[in-house]
């Protein structure tokens, strides 16, 4: 570039001292006639130097160097002006990737402040599991002093039930010994209705051989007539003496009757009250045993319905806890999904500052290199601007200036189109 500045200067130079000297030719002619136009008048001819040089031709040939030189340049400045332009677009690029990266930005700090405000939507929502799950220990804890109760009154109700039965053997163990001591009482009673049966055959009996005997006694007695006569003078009356004997034995039959009658009456009526007492007792036994029936059977239905609440709340507790232990598994892994999410956002929102401030460090060497490029373009448009008037120049002497118009011209063109498509107006 400092070749062809050089150049440009040196011809520029050249062409001004050759017009300078074409000036100072003319005007010498000029003082030459008019001094001889004074010399003819008035006074005598002055001496005239004249530059030999300037009276030769002019070289006005164009340097092929220098085209080639100016043809390099126009595609150098071609090249840098494609360049430039793709560096502009790669800039819009850049600039549309920084503001989707910004937007994007954006929304992930939306995302994050949405996620912010959803964490204590998922607290609140954890302490109400927490609460429910404190309800339910409060129930299963309530539940299971009512079980206990439950099984304090079932044990009590085991033991009555067992004093019950215990009692109930113990009744019939009594029931079975006074069944025992009614039936020999019963076979007593026989034994002795048998006894006072022999007993009273046997007095029959007996009373039946005196009767008989007497009758003989009697008969031989009628048949036979004996006067005895005693010197004692003792008068034996047999009939009063039989008589006596008689009365004798009946008192005597009538007492043992009696007296067995009595003892068997009063035997009898001992055993028949035992009996009553006995049947009283059993039926009393009975009553009560009945009565044990039925309060077994209550506290039967009592624990079977306690043993079904039981059982009812025994799975109302391990629903609630499985419902609990799934509530709180279903937060952890929303908790562990909520987590991870935002450790991905981050790391997107880390990763993508990252690219941003490679994006700025590059946008920051393209602008770099964009005004470099723009203070190079604007010495090229000032130093063109020269040259362009040094080639009109050298067109209103030559041909050959015409050229460099049209370079001038093309390189306005790419310069305004450059602008146009940079948006810069100088």
């Amino acid at each position: 570039m400092s070749l062809r500045s050089k150049r440009i200067s040196s011809s520029s130079g050249s062409v001004r001292r050759h017009s300078g000297g074409f000036g100072g030719m003319s005007l010498g002619s000029s003082s030459l006639y008019a001094g001889g136009s004074n010399g003819h008048h008035s006074s005598p001819f002055h001496s005239v130097s004249v530059n030999r040089s300037l009276l030769a031709p002019l070289n006005l040939e164009i340097d092929p160097n220098l085209q080639v030189t100016r043809i390099h340049e126009k595609e150098q400045i071609k090249g840098l002006n494609n360049r430039f332009a793709s560096f502009i677009d790669k800039v819009r690029f850049l600039e549309q990737q920084n503001k989707m990266l910004e937007t994007k930005f954006d929304l992930l700090h939306g995302k994050q402040t949405g996620r912010s405000n959803i964490e204590p939507l998922f607290e609140v929502y954890m302490a109400n599991l927490r609460r429910q799950m404190d309800v339910v220990n409060n129930d299963k804890t309530k539940l299971d002093g009512e079980l206990r109760n439950m099984q304090g009154l079932v044990e009590d109700f085991k033991h009555k039930y067992e004093d019950e039965i215990n009692k109930r053997n113990n009744l019939e163990n009594e029931f079975v010994i006074l069944k025992k001591d009614v039936d020999s009482a019963y076979l007593v009673k026989a034994d002795l209705e048998n006894k006072g049966g022999a007993l009273t055959d046997e007095i029959n009996f007996l009373r039946s051989i005196y009767e008989e005997e007497l009758r003989e006694l009697q008969a031989s007695i009628r048949d036979t007539s004996v006067v005895v006569q005693m010197d004692n003078s003792r008068d034996l009356n047999m009939d009063q003496i039989v008589a006596d004997v008689k009365a004798q034995y009946e008192d005597i039959a009538t007492k043992s009757r009696e007296e067995a009658e009595t003892w068997y009456k009063s035997k009898f009526n001992q055993m028949a009250a035992q009996a009553m007492q006995y049947g009283d007792e059993l039926r009393n036994t009975k009553g009560e045993i009945a009565e044990i029936n039925r309060l077994i059977g209550r506290l039967q239905s009592e624990m079977e319905a306690v043993k079904r609440l039981r059982a009812n709340l025994e799975d109302q507790i391990a629903e609630a806890e499985g419902r609990g232990e799934l509530a709180v598994k279903e937060a952890k892994s929303r908790i562990r999904d909520l987590e991870d999410a935002l450790q991905r956002a981050k790391q997107d929102m880390a990763r993508q500052l990252r690219e941003y401030q490679d994006l700025m460090n590059v946008k920051l060497a393209l602008d770099i290199e964009i005004a470099t490029y723009r203070k190079l373009l604007e010495g090229e448009e000032d130093r063109y601007g020269g040259g362009g008037q040094v080639w009109r120049e050298r067109a209103g002497i030559g041909g050959g200036g015409m050229e460099g118009g049209r370079g001038g011209q093309v390189w306005r063109g790419m310069r305004t189109g450059w602008r146009e498509r940079t948006g810069m107006g100088g």
